[in-house]
């Protein structure tokens, strides 16, 4: 159990900078679609080090886990853009 909250945990942090690239960048463009898909190698592969097994109940945990930092991340960036636009006005 330990391991699946240390990977949930590790998901959600590394698509931060993700999450936060992709709110930068075109929808449906290249680095849209790099930005989305390139912690899925990260991902799996800390699976692989923790020992979580593929297991089907895992599955939600860790979609929610992937795409709250997707989320999280791009919702800084707007924050810090909307600051950015009162701090120049």
């Amino acid at each position: 159990m330990v391991p699946l909250i240390v990977l949930l945990l590790g998901t959600l942090l590394i698509n931060l900078p993700f999450g936060y690239w992709r709110e930068g960048v075109g929808k449906f463009s290249v680095a849209w679609f790099v930005a989305v898909h390139a912690a899925v190698p990260l991902v799996i592969l800390g699976r692989m080090l923790l020992g979580v097994e593929w297991r089907l109940a895992s599955l939600p945990f860790m979609v929610a886990a992937y795409f709250g930092g997707q989320f999280v991340g791009a919702r800084l960036r707007r924050r810090r853009g909307a600051a950015r636009r009162v701090a120049q006005t």
